[in-house]
Formats: C-alpha cells, structure tokens, sequence
C-alpha cells in the first residue's frame, strides 16, 4: 500500500475506496481500444510484455486525460480533444502509422489518400477512433461505475507526474522498438505541434459545467441505435468506401464533418440534456461498442488474418455481458445528484 500512496490521492478513511476508479480504467482503456477491437487478439494482449506495454499506453494515457479534465473544470468536449491528442501521439509520433505506407493495418490505405508522406485517410480515422473507442468510452463507463467520484482526483500530484513520465517511456519505447520507418523530420515536428495545439485548445475551452437543464429525454433503444449508427457510419467511412474510389478529399470532408458532430454531441452531453439520465449515457456507450462486439466472433472466424485471433467470441460474449451487469447495476443502485460545477 505504500507505493500506491504516492499514485493515490490520499484521503482519510478512502483510501481504499480511491484505488478502484483509476486501477478499472488504467485496464478498461486498454481492454476496448485493443483486446475489444481485434487489434491485440487475446494470445498478444495478455502476453505480459505485451499488457504491460498496452496497459502503460491505453491506461496511462486514458487517466492523463480524464486528470487533465477534471483538475481543469472540464467537460465531454475537453476529453474528446485530448483523447484526439492522445491517437496523434500513438499513432503519429509512436509507432509513426500516419507515415508509414508498410504499416500492416493499412491494407488500401496505404496508398489511398496518401499524399506528402502521409497517409491522411488513415490518420483522420484512427484520430477519431482512439478519441472516442481508446479515451472517451472507458472514461464514461469508468465514470458511471464510480459516480460518487466523478468530480474529485482519482490521483495525486506526484502519481501524476509518475504516471505522466511512464506514459513518455512507453512512447519511446514503441518509437523505437515498433517500427524502424522513420518519417520526414519536417513533417513528425508539426505532428509534435498539432498535438501540443490540441492540448491547448482543450485547456482553452475547458469551464465548468453548468447545471442540467430540464429536457425530456429520448428512449433508451433510441440512444443505444444513436451509438450503433455512429460505429456503424464510422467504420463504413474508414474500410468501406475508400475501395469504392471516392475521392479522397470528399471522404476527408465526411471525416472531418463528422468528427464535428461528434464534438457537437460531447456538448449536448454537457449541458445535462441526458447525462443527468446515467442510463441513458450508459445506452448511447453500449451503442458505439456494440459494433466491436457483433465483429468479435467474426474476426475469429477470418482465416486471412495473419495473427492468432483465438478467444474474439469469448471476448465479444464478456464485453456484452459486462455492459448488461452496468445497466442491471443502475437500475438498482441510485444516482447521486449530478454536481454544478466540475467534469462531470
């Protein structure tokens, strides 16, 4: 318990209580953006080099942005624009997909839309999945699960600075052990600039949240299909319609557009038209990972892929019933009353 006292943030008499928010998302984030996806099927995920990384990574880098919002009076759109920083620096700085035209999840990507040695379908696309699948859905669920704490630190000053130096050191790490295709100096210095100019803009825009507002709320399926057809549009968009031959500046447009109305949405999500309904959160969430789970058992079942995907149905079968004990879990406990001011 010593050790974690440096990480959690102390507090007389919770201390225990503290540990459980953040040890759920440090491996909850890493559970959906990763072992959920397909990306690390179970045999690569739970290997311990390879947990370790991913854990370091996807959780690190998860509890730095929920931290930086809540230490900064932020809301929904705070943590999609810092999650978008979060995929810039995997994707783009670590392990240089953005760049790279071999990467081995490009498949036509790598040639479609690739201009001045960026592969921009790609890095729009991954941007926005990291933002919402890697940072914002373990955020919010995370949250849910432990709403007594939703507005206060899950760690303290120097494990923020611990956690912030492993997160730098497993970037390094995947940097130069990932790939050795190393991108034009030129354009990797303005990836690094784009990232720092997110981060600021999400400081920038981050206040605190006002009181809910009293609006009728929508069915629980109607916001759990919201979150379906947003995957589903998504990854249409991603692996579907670049093969059609599109031009490519059109599906750039869509992308951005539609990264815009997802940020609309995190703000309607702020002004309490339906976060003051847990439930209904909960429903738009299991909407958005419902997609990853249909294609679980699907990807066990490819026998073109190249890796060993062994174990995607039981995963698919566990993330579904994880999100079904959430729900049965909120309908029997109560909600605390949703605060004025602070994250969430």
């Amino acid at each position: 318990m010593g050790r974690l006292e440096g990480i959690v943030k102390p507090a007389t008499g919770k201390k225990r209580m503290r540990i459980a928010p953040w040890l759920v998302l440090f491996f909850l984030a890493p559970a959906i953006g990763e072992l959920l996806s397909g990306s690390s099927p179970p045999v690569e995920f739970f290997s311990p080099f390879g947990l370790t990384l991913l854990c370091l990574l996807y959780g690190g880098g998860a509890l730095l942005v929920r931290e930086l919002t809540c230490r900064w009076r932020g809301g929904w759109r705070t943590v999609l624009l810092l999650g978008a920083a979060y995929g810039i620096i995997e994707e783009g700085l670590m392990v240089k997909s953005w760049f790279d035209p071999n990467w081995m999840d490009l498949g036509v990507l790598g040639t479609y839309g690739r201009f001045a040695g960026v592969n921009w379908v790609w890095a729009a696309g991954l941007t926005l999945y990291h933002t919402v699948y890697s940072i914002g859905a373990p955020v919010l669920l995370t949250t849910i699960l432990f709403p007594a704490h939703r507005n206060e630190p899950w760690v303290g000053r120097r494990g923020l600075i611990i956690l912030l130096a492993l997160f730098l050191a497993d970037v390094v790490v995947g940097f130069l052990w990932m790939t050795p295709y190393r991108p034009l100096a030129a354009a990797y210095l303005l990836t690094a600039i784009g990232t720092a100019l997110l981060i600021w803009i999400a400081r920038r825009t981050a206040a605190p949240r006002r009181a809910p507002e009293a609006r009728p709320r929508g069915s629980l399926w109607r916001m759990f299909l919201l979150g379906l057809g947003w995957a589903i549009a998504f990854f249409i968009q991603l692996w579907a319609l670049p093969s059609t031959g599109m031009p490519v500046l059109a599906l750039l447009a869509l992308l951005v557009g539609f990264s815009w109305a997802s940020i609309a949405l995190a703000k309607r999500l702020e002004s309490g038209a339906v976060f003051d309904s847990p439930r209904h959160v909960l429903a738009l969430a299991s909407g958005v990972l419902t997609f990853l789970i249909l294609i679980a058992p699907l990807q066990e079942m490819d026998k073109s892929r190249a890796d060993n995907t062994a174990g995607m149905a039981v995963v698919g079968a566990a993330a579904a019933l994880f999100l079904l004990w959430m729900a049965w879990r909120l309908r029997i406990r109560p909600w605390p009353e949703p605060p004025t001011r602070g994250m969430f």
